[in-house]
This record gives structure tokens, C-alpha cells and sequence, in this order.
């Protein structure tokens, strides 16, 4: 019993504690509606934590126009001797925005100082601290929080200007066709953000091609549909929606926008052929050249997949696939084209199917039709054709030794109009080949010739053209192979040489070495033998296919002896040659030479022997020199004849006249008188040589050639110098006309009308004085009137003898 009222009595005590703690804290509580700041003992030593309150967040709502507000107040619940300030710090404050809020430092109410924008801020953390007067820090700080609450002061808006999307034609209802999306600026935790969409109007494009509503659209999601069929691109292009947007569950704020549908295409029409048969003209022998078009209408969507072409040319009506037919991109028409050469002669005429489809099948949704066809007649033009050879090259094999109008071959052309064809040599650098003009028949016109520079591996090559009626030609080449013949016999060389006596034979023997104008197999190996009256003393070892040693069988005395040698080859059939090969045998030092010519030589009885050899030689240099000696005797005799003072040269002959001119104005010696004028001016610098000195004459003419007169005819040919005098003093005036004739046609006189001087009228004058001229009469009973006869060269001299 003692036990229970004890437990009684302690579950007493404890109840009424933690009742009395109550009542303090709701008292408290009263005083301080909000929270209160825990606070620590600042005594000396470790005391009691207090425990600190928690204060939830106080909750401001945006745009208040009640400001300044008083939101909280905060108080130290731990009692203080003295005087307690209340300081406030964070965003809103001193931070960043700031003076939104300020606490009273003396009863530490906090306020706000102008309204708050949710969308800008929409919480803010602040720290209060309780001081002392001194600016010691009473408690730890508190955190406060202020939470904005939100209010729907901003419309919804659409994220574009214009919305785009496209649904195919013949959509079935419920086909998803786009979405469009819209924001609002406020809580989205709460209905001032919640959206909703609609569909306000409808334009179809073109303009009432369809009055039914065709399209929806989900009201949260904001995705646009379908609603009905009858969506035809040919009919309607696509559509204009009127949209908005609403928040507050489509009972706030609104914005409109705008979507814009396409009515894409599909392959629901087939391409059709317009019109369904074509003609065209197609040249024959040209390839790769378009010859007309064909044309398609189809209704599905230009320059689109659904619209493009693809024709095709039926197998059965082109079997050599002469023809193709390609889309031009542009125009979607067929191009049709050759693209292997047409024969008239052939065929004429060719008869094209053509089919069509688009790129991509046909849509399940279109109509099932057949494909469209069409027929193309192209008609064969006839051009002239060239001809052509059936073979190129024309392989032609002959034997090098064919004789010039052996026939070789035949070489036939053909041509496709049937034209006549003229044959011709077009290239043949040897000029060995000729061919009928009109049957092709080709011959050997020179012989062949192994060695000749064009013939190449035993091949020659020539080209021959054949030409028809028309003009046109083509050429062939010529492919002459040369089969090798035995033409020519070995050559053996050297034709002479020495052997030492009394040595060994196989050592000292005479090489010999046998060459073939021919080629394999018509030449080497050789065979070398001896003849029959040449074994006795004489043998031939082979050493290889072309040489052989000549060896003496006996002792042999110094001297030359000629051996026959027959050398044959090893053609078909062989030709062979004879040779004879001097040999001369000596006496030899070690070193294989011989010792001394001279006794062989002196002993031998073959061939040219040496003292001959002499003899011609001396002969030759004595002729030598006596030509030496009479070429310079006959310079010396010119040099004797140069006439002193003057450098003309005088012949002995009785003969000799020179011309010169005379002064006959002067009290002179006459026809002695030999101081003429000086002549050189009258001479054509042009006509003056470049040669030495002694080429010129005293008078500066050269020796050789005179110079010729400008004025002169030169088609005449020089007088020969010097002339007879007359025999006769009666025939003084025949000579002088000649003489006067012969200085007037001479090119190599001086001008006309210049006096000549005949210096030299030979060894003596046979009509011994002027007065024999006349008859035996004396001076005073001579007539000179004749001399007017004469000309004006006479004229004066007349007038001279009949003042007297």
C-alpha cells in the first residue's frame, strides 16, 4: 500500500512540471505570436544549451499594396540586464535586391518596405541577431524565410510567331498532325500557370475549298489532329488555324496564335503519256545523239518523287538495245537517243513501246490503273558510208629474195552503199609494194632488203587506203613479215698474214674469221676446208662456229705461199665462197713477231714483192718532181715578161697589140710615146677584186679579168687580142673601122668616144711611111678628103693636113 501511494505521489510531481512548462510556453507564445530566436547562456563555464525554435516560413503575397507591412517580430526570450538590439542581414536587405525588407532594432519587427514580384524573386533567406548595446553578440543567429506567394499577373505565351507543320492528303481522322506549345510566367505549381488550348477558326487555301472542321486539338498538350476526311491536295492546298491559350484552366489570361498546315502529297496519280505516238528521223552510222522527246502529264505534286518519270523501252522492240530514253529533271520529258550506230541497208525502219511509272510506287490509295504506253516510229536516214578494210593489219609473210611483180596478196575492202573502190599505197617508206588500183592485188615493186632501216624484227610495215565514189576512205596497215634467205656466201677474213717457222703450229697458226651477210639459220655455224692440193702442207682446225686456225702440216722455208681456202654456211640450200689467203712464213722472236722482213720478202715467189713495191714508190716521187720543177719554170718566164714602170704584161709574140690612149696634142715622140694618160679612174670600183697585190697589174687592173663597161652591151663577147697589122698599107682603113668597131663593143674598154692608143704595132711598119697610103705621089698632091669619111675622129686630122 505504502508502495502504490509512493508511485502515486511522484507520477504527481512529474505531471504537474510538465504542466506548469506548458503554461509557460504558451504564455510565451502569446507574447511572441510567430518564433522566437534560440538564445545560449553567455555565463562563465559550460551551462545548459538552451533548445532552439524552429520558425517556419512566413508566407508574403506579390504585389501587396499594403507596404511598409509588418511580417514578424523576434524576440530573446533570455532576460538581460541591459539593453537588447535586433539586427536584420541577407538578400532584401543589405544584399542584393536591396531595402526590400528592415527589422526595428528596438522591439525587432520585421517589415516589408515595397512590393514583391514572384517572377523576379521568389524566396528570400534572411539572419536576425540579437546584440548588446556594445555590439556583442547576445544569441546565435536566426534564419527567417520569406516565401512569395504567387498571383496570375502574366498571360500565357505561345513559344513561336507561327506554327508550321503538314499532313499527308487522305489523313484518316485522328492522324496526329502537330503540336504547339505555349508559357506563363507564374507558379507552375499553381492554377495561374495551368493552360489550355483551343482552335478559334479555320481557313482552308484556297479560300472555302473546304467549310467543315477538319482539324482539333488536345487542350493540354496542345497537339492538333485530324477530325474528318476529304483531304485532297488537288483540291485544298492546306489550312490557316486561329489558335489560344489560356491559364487558370482556360478561365485566366488568354493569347492567340496561328498554325499553318500543308496538304502533302502523295503518289496517288500515275503519269500519262500526251499524246500516245511519236515520229522521228534518226541518221544512220552516228551514235550518242538525241533524236525528239515524249511528254507525260501527271497531277501529283511538280518537281516531287510522287511527280518525276521513268520510262523505259520495251526489250522486244530494240533486241541490239540500239535506242535509250532518259528523264530531263526540268521537264519531266522523255529523251530519246541512239546510242549505237543505225544501217539503213539493214533495217529502215524501227518501232519503239515505251512505258512510264514514277520514281516511287504508286500509293495504296490511288486508283489502279494500267501503265501508260507509246509508240515511237524512227525512221532510218541513208548516209554515204566509207568502206573499211575486213582485216587490219593485213599480215602479208614473203621470203626476202622475191624478184620486183611478184604478186603477194589480195587485200579486199568492203563497202556498205556497194560502191566501186579504187585501191592505193598510202605509206610505204621503202617503196617496195605497189597495188592494183582496182582489184586490191598486191606485188613487190623493188626487192626486199633485210638491212634496211623500217624493218623492224623482220617486219615491215606499209599502209594502203581504198576510196569509194563518194570520197570517203580508210586506211590498213601493212604487215610484211620477211622470211631470211641464203642471198650470200661467207667472206673469210683477213686475206693475208704471217706464221712463224719452226715453232709450234697449234700456237703460231693463222686465225681465220668467216662473215655472213645472212642471218640465222643461214649462217653460222661455218665449214672450212681446204682444197684438195693444198692438204698436203697445209690443215684447218675449227675453233668455233665462225673461226678456223690455217696451220702448216710440214716445216715450211721463210717466203709467202697462197692457200685456198672454201668456206660454206649453213643455209638452205648452203652457199659457199673461195678464198685465197697469203701467208707469209718467217722467222719469230719470243714474243711471236717476225724477226726479219726482208728475206721473206726477197724469197718469195707469190704476190707483189717488195723491191716492185719500191720501184713504184720512186717512180712517183721522180714525176713529182718534175712537175715541181716545170710549174716553177713557168713562173719564172711570167715574171720575166712583166714590163718595167708599167706592170703590163708584154707578150714576145710579133703579134702582140695593146691599146692605149695617146696625146696627140703634144710635141711628143708619136707612136713611141708611151706616156699616156693615166686610165684608172675609168675602171668601176665595184668591178675591182679582193685579192693580193701581186694579182694587179701596174695600172691597178687585175691580170685575170678586166673590168667591164656599164654602158656596154655584155651580150657580146670580148675581141681576142692581140690582131694582125694589115699586109697591105691599102687595107689601113679596113683595120682601122675593125679596130673602132671591136673598142666600141669591147665591155672591157674604157666609155665610148675615148681615144685608144695603139702603142704597139708590132716588129715593123711594112707601109714605111703615111704617104704609101695614097699612091707614089708626093705629100703636096695628096688628097685627104677621105678622112672626113672617116667619122670625127678623123675630122681633125684632115683638117691638120689641108691647111698644108
Amino acid at each position: 500500500m505504502e508502495v502504490w501511494t509512493l508511485m502515486v505521489c511522484v507520477l504527481t510531481a512529474l505531471f504537474h512540471q510538465v504542466w506548469s512548462s506548458a503554461e509557460h510556453h504558451y504564455g510565451e507564445a502569446e507574447l511572441r505570436p510567430w518564433a522566437l530566436f534560440p538564445w545560449r547562456n553567455q555565463g562563465r563555464g559550460l551551462a545548459r544549451m538552451k533548445r532552439d525554435w524552429i520558425i517556419p516560413p512566413i508566407r508574403v503575397l506579390e504585389n501587396s499594396k499594403q507596404v511598409p507591412e509588418d511580417l514578424v517580430q523576434i524576440k530573446s526570450d533570455k532576460i538581460f540586464l541591459g539593453e537588447v538590439i535586433y539586427k536584420l542581414e541577407g538578400p532584401g536587405v543589405d544584399q542584393e535586391p536591396k531595402n526590400l525588407f528592415e527589422i526595428d532594432d528596438k522591439i525587432g519587427v520585421i517589415r516589408s518596405k515595397q512590393p514583391l514580384d514572384r517572377e523576379k524573386h521568389s524566396s528570400f533567406t534572411l539572419k536576425a541577431f540579437a546584440l548588446s548595446p556594445s555590439g556583442e553578440r547576445l544569441e546565435n543567429p536566426t534564419t527567417i524565410e520569406i516565401v512569395v506567394l504567387d498571383q496570375n499577373d502574366n498571360k500565357p505565351i505561345f513559344t513561336r510567331r507561327q506554327f508550321v507543320g503538314s499532313v499527308s492528303e487522305f489523313a484518316v481522322p485522328g492522324t496526329s498532325v502537330m503540336s504547339v506549345s505555349a508559357t506563363d510566367a507564374d507558379d507552375p505549381l499553381t492554377d495561374n500557370a495551368a493552360l489550355s488550348y483551343s482552335i478559334i477558326g479555320q481557313e482552308s487555301i484556297p479560300a472555302n475549298a473546304v467549310t467543315k472542321t477538319m482539324f482539333g486539338i488536345n487542350n493540354e498538350t496542345g497537339t492538333i489532329y485530324t477530325r474528318d476526311v476529304g483531304l485532297d491536295r488537288e483540291v485544298v492546298k492546306g489550312f490557316r488555324l486561329k489558335l489560344q491559350v489560356a491559364d487558370m484552366g482556360g478561365m485566366g489570361l488568354t493569347t492567340e496564335g496561328e498554325a499553318f498546315i500543308n496538304v502533302s502529297d502523295i503518289n496517288n496519280h500515275a503519269p500519262q503519256f500526251s499524246p500516245a505516238s511519236y515520229n522521228m528521223t534518226a541518221e544512220e552510222n552516228k551514235s550518242y545523239f538525241e533524236i525528239g522527246r515524249v511528254n507525260v502529264t501527271d497531277r501529283d505534286d511538280r518537281g516531287t518523287t510522287n511527280w518525276e518519270a521513268r520510262y523505259s523501252i520495251l526489250p522486244s522492240n530494240d533486241p541490239k538495245r540500239s535506242f535509250a530514253i532518259t528523264t530531263d529533271p526540268a521537264t519531266n520529258q522523255g529523251v530519246i537517243s541512239v546510242v549505237k550506230p543505225l544501217d539503213y541497208e539493214t533495217q529502215k525502219e524501227h518501232l519503239l513501246l515505251l512505258t512510264v511509272e514514277n520514281v516511287i510506287p504508286l500509293s495504296r490509295k490511288a486508283f489502279k490503273l494500267q501503265p501508260s504506253t507509246a509508240t515511237v516510229v524512227v525512221t532510218v536516214v541513208n548516209k554515204n558510208e566509207g568502206p573499211y578494210f575486213r582485216e587490219d593489219p593485213i599480215v602479208i609473210k614473203a621470203p626476202e629474195s622475191l624478184l620486183p611483180g611478184t604478186p603477194l596478196t589480195r587485200i579486199t575492202a568492203f563497202d556498205p552503199d556497194n560502191s566501186e573502190l579504187s585501191y592505193e599505197i598510202f605509206r610505204d617508206p621503202e617503196g617496195w609494194l605497189e597495188v592494183d588500183r582496182n582489184t586490191g592485188d598486191i606485188s613487190v615493186k623493188r626487192a626486199f632488203n633485210m638491212r634496211s632501216p623500217h624493218v623492224e624484227d623482220n617486219s615491215y610495215s606499209a599502209a594502203v587506203r581504198v576510196t569509194d565514189a563518194g570520197g570517203l576512205s580508210s586506211t590498213a596497215t601493212v604487215k610484211v613479215v620477211l622470211e631470211e634467205t641464203n642471198d650470200f656466201p661467207p667472206m673469210l677474213h683477213p686475206s693475208s698474214g704471217y706464221i712463224c717457222r719452226g715453232v709450234s703450229s697449234s700456237r703460231y697458226g693463222l686465225f681465220l674469221t668467216a662473215v655472213d651477210e645472212d642471218r640465222h639459220p643461214h649462217a653460222a655455224p661455218f665449214i672450212f676446208e681446204l682444197f684438195f692440193d693444198q692438204s698436203a702442207n697445209w690443215t684447218v682446225v675449227k675453233v668455233n662456229d665462225t673461226h678456223a686456225s690455217l696451220q702448216p702440216t710440214v716445216e715450211l722455208e721463210a717466203g709467202e705461199y697462197a692457200v685456198r681456202v672454201a668456206v660454206s654456211d649453213s643455209g638452205s640450200p648452203p652457199m659457199s665462197a673461195n678464198s685465197q689467203v697469203n701467208v707469209t712464213v718467217c722467222l719469230c722472236d719470243s714474243y711471236g713477231d717476225c724477226k726479219s722482213e726482208a728475206g721473206a720478202v726477197l724469197g718469195s715467189s707469190v704476190g707483189v714483192s717488195f723491191i716492185a713495191v719500191i720501184i713504184i714508190i720512186a717512180c712517183a716521187a721522180v714525176l713529182l718532181l718534175l712537175l715541181l720543177l716545170s710549174v716553177t719554170l713557168a713562173a719564172c718566164g711570167r715574171r720575166h715578161h712583166m714590163k718595167k714602170g708599167t706592170g703590163l704584161l708584154v707578150g714576145d709574140s710579133e703579134d702582140d697589140v695593146r691599146d692605149n690612149i695617146l696625146n696627140y696634142d703634144e710635141q711628143g715622140g708619136g707612136e713611141e710615146d708611151e706616156n699616156a694618160f693615166n686610165i684608172d679612174l675609168f675602171w668601176n670600183p665595184h668591178d675591182a677584186p679582193s685579192s693580193p697585190r701581186s694579182y694587179y697589174t701596174g695600172t691597178g687592173v687585175p691580170r685575170s679579168k678586166q673590168p667591164l663597161r656599164r654602158d656596154a652591151p655584155h651580150n657580146l663577147p670580148s675581141p681576142i687580142y692581140p690582131r694582125r697589122p694589115p699586109a697591105n698599107p691599102t687595107d689601113i682603113e679596113d683595120y682601122i673601122n675593125d679596130g673602132l668597131v671591136v673598142a666600141d663593143t669591147d665591155p672591157n674598154v674604157p666609155p665610148y668616144d675615148t681615144a685608144l692608143i695603139y702603142d704597139y704595132e708590132g716588129d715593123g711598119s711594112v707601109a714605111g711611111s703615111l704617104s704609101s697610103i695614097a699612091s707614089g705621089s708626093s705629100d703636096e698632091d695628096q688628097d685627104y678628103d677621105y678622112l672626113n669619111d672617116w667619122g670625127p675622129r678623123f675630122q681633125k686630122l684632115a683638117n691638120l693636113f689641108d691647111s698644108h
